[in-house]
């Protein structure tokens, strides 16, 4: 059984290799397989959102995370840097349950938007946000704290043509398990 709960600084450790096992899926992509052998978060990196109470983590039976969400509050908007599942994990709905905590959590504080960027054509990616209500941003959408992810994005070795800003509007999202 999965549980779900904010992440504790103990589980920073964790999260980098559950973010190396989640990147192995690009592997199957043959322009994007690079993201595999990419660097990670660091540790120090996780504590600092972790102590936001803006991360959550999907705990397995053995009590160690199989997943996470790390997240930052931005002005009024949660944004999301990081979604990982475990390799083995994926495809179990623990991505959806974990995003709908946040967006849960992000309500609660009466925060108006949750954004992130993604790869606009990787199932996973883009796909999966907009079945849960994130649209895609048009480029005269795009403020600039987004456009200035995107292009710190690209410096690093994205794509341009394939990352996009997306945002999902609180007061229209959709509710849970839809």
């Amino acid at each position: 059984m999965i549980t779900f709960r904010l992440a504790h600084e103990a589980d920073a450790a964790a999260l980098p290799d559950i973010e190396q096992s989640a990147g192995e899926a690009y592997r199957d992509i043959a322009e994007l397989a690079w993201i595999a052998d990419d660097d990670n978060q660091t540790v120090e990196r996780y504590e600092q959102l972790i102590s936001q109470d803006t991360s959550w983590v999907a705990i397995g039976h053995d009590g160690r995370p199989v997943a996470f969400l790390s997240a930052e509050i931005l002005d009024d908007t949660l944004h999301v840097w990081e979604l990982a599942v475990r390799l083995d994990w994926q495809r179990k709905g623990i991505g959806r349950a974990l995003l709908e905590e946040a967006i849960a959590d992000a309500k609660r504080r009466g925060l108006i938007a949750l954004s992130l960027t993604t790869f606009r054509d990787v199932i996973w990616n883009a796909p999966f946000y907009q079945k849960l209500g994130f649209r895609i941003l048009e480029d005269a959408e795009v403020g600039e704290r987004l456009r200035g992810v995107l292009r710190r994005e690209v410096a690093l070795g994205m794509p341009e043509n394939r990352r996009c800003a997306m945002r999902l509007d609180l007061s229209q999202s959709k509710p849970s398990g839809c």
